[in-house]
């Protein structure tokens, strides 16, 4: 009660002034992008942002099949893909056009090596590129991958760029429907919509607090995710404020490093994943607003497995976990936990930490900032952690994040899981003939995955944007980017 009564003190300090309008359209975002060079973009963010500032090959659908986008394809033998370039099409914001010399120098340079793309591991597939002329491109494989469309998902960067060096990490290039304006500081991001010109500004307010009051006040005009429960149902009282919310298919998840001597033991991990109420996390924290999750893809994806049931809440058994892999009162499992300051996953982690508490496990929480957090993650500096995927579309993720050759830098293989039979699944799901051979070997891989638990699944949570009653045109993706942006509009006082 004291939490709420102090919360809406605050409102009423802080929304007696409220910003006079402007046509600039203010995105709150919890966290800033990194990088807008879509070749080596890790974080969701940056991911989500460079979906706006260039345009790629391929796309997908709601089921996540792959969709031409650029490009247009057709396979002339197990391992040739040819890929033509539709017209007309959009030119890069410099002025150049956008060819099939550009699309080769993106792949060519993600490939090259010395590489730090993240993307690097899953097309090394790619046995050559050869451009056949301005519109039209042959990819030459080293196995057949009937997925293999659905990999070229990369936003495309000028290849001029590439060869000079041009930091586009800091000023991108790009030939989507948003150019780039302005970059002043971390937390201030400014695109520019290329159709009419309409200003785009993304603001990071990492407190959700903070960012709600901002939007009420009319500093920001719309966010998105990342706000508690009890700041939703606040917003969806107020007047002039418009809420939409939509199923998503982010995956959270907790993270283990297998080389650890306790979080190694499977009973361990067992006993945590039973330990856990999402239920109540996903009602009192989330606000209702997830689904529980029992592996990485979604089951309406069209390799998920929806006979998968999510690890069920039971103390008793999680207790008996740890005693069988001699844990008692005398010797408790004592494990460090790494999450963001992020409060929202912050609040999660705690509650996390009391439910294992329950069981016997002495859980030491640490919060770190962005950087630090996920740089801690990717060099395997941790025992348990917690994150979400963003955006999975394309199942060869799961040699990415879970085959033994990915290990980091060359994969996402952050907890160094190792199983032989997994990396046989994947290699013979990959092989596949047809889509839907590949879709019955995941279903299998997933339900080894969810026996082996190298990441306790959690939940999958929904999307919330929240915005003033004069933006419209605003839609949820169901991986909550932001291509909304490309529709949105601000009404403005000479449109009354």
């Amino acid at each position: 009660m004291m939490k709420g009564t102090l919360f809406l003190l605050c409102l009423l300090a802080l929304l007696a002034c409220t910003q006079a309008p402007d046509q600039t359209i203010r995105f709150g975002l919890a966290g800033a992008p990194a990088s807008l060079d879509p070749r080596f973009a890790t974080d969701a963010t940056s991911a989500r942002v460079n979906r706006l500032l260039y345009r790629r090959l391929v796309d997908f659908d709601e089921q996540a099949r792959p969709v031409p986008a650029l490009a247009d394809w057709q396979q002339l033998g197990p391992l040739h893909w040819r890929f033509h370039l539709r017209a007309p099409r959009a030119p890069f914001h410099d002025g150049t056009a956008l060819t099939a010399q550009d699309v080769a120098a993106t792949y060519r340079s993600i490939l090259a090596p010395g590489s730090v793309s993240p993307q690097a591991g899953t097309l090394r597939l790619i046995r050559d590129i050869v451009v056949v002329d301005d519109d039209t491109l042959d990819f030459e494989l080293t196995h057949a991958d009937a997925l293999f469309p659905g990999y070229l998902v990369i936003g495309i960067v000028p290849a001029h760029a590439i060869a000079s060096g041009h930091a586009l990490h800091r000023e991108p290039i790009g030939s989507g429907p948003f150019r780039f304006g302005a970059w002043p500081d971390p937390g201030r991001l400014l695109l520019i919509r290329i159709g009419d010109g309409q200003q785009v500004e993304f603001q990071r307010v990492g407190d959700p607090t903070v960012r709600t009051l901002k939007l009420l006040r009319g500093e920001l005009d719309l966010v998105q995710n990342d706000l508690p429960a009890e700041l939703i149902g606040y917003l969806e009282r107020q007047p002039g404020i418009h809420l939409l919310r939509a199923p998503g298919s982010n995956f959270a998840y907790l993270g283990f490093n297998l080389q650890d001597p306790v979080t190694r033991d499977l009973r361990v991990r067992k006993a945590i994943a039973h330990a856990i109420d999402r239920a109540s996390i996903v009602q009192h924290v989330l606000g209702g607003a997830a689904r529980p999750a029992a592996a990485l893809l979604p089951p309406e994806h069209w390799a998920g497995n929806p006979a998968l049931a999510a690890p069920g809440y039971d103390p008793a058994l999680a207790r008996r976990l740890l005693q069988d892999a001699g844990f008692d009162a005398r010797h408790p499992v004592a494990l460090d936990y790494k999450t963001s300051t992020d409060p929202v996953r912050l609040r999660i982690a705690t509650i996390i930490q009391q439910q294992l508490a329950d069981v016997g496990v002495q859980m030491k929480l640490n919060s770190y900032d962005w950087g630090t957090f996920f740089g801690d993650i990717k060099a395997g500096k941790f025992q348990l952690y917690s994150l979400m995927w963003v955006g999975i579309k394309t199942p060869d993720i799961f040699r990415y994040a879970f085959h033994s050759d990915s290990l980091p830098p060359e994969g996402a293989n952050r907890g160094r899981f190792t199983d032989a039979e997994t990396d046989r699944l994947v290699e013979q799901a990959g092989q596949a003939a047809t889509l839907d051979q590949q879709a019955a070997g995941y279903r299998r891989l997933q339900a080894r995955l969810l026996e082996q638990l190298p990441v306790v699944p959690l939940w999958y949570e929904d999307h919330v944007a929240a915005m003033r009653g004069d933006i419209s045109g605003y839609h949820l993706a169901v991986d909550g980017n932001y291509d909304g942006l490309v529709d949105v509009r601000k009404q403005h006082a000479a449109d009354h």
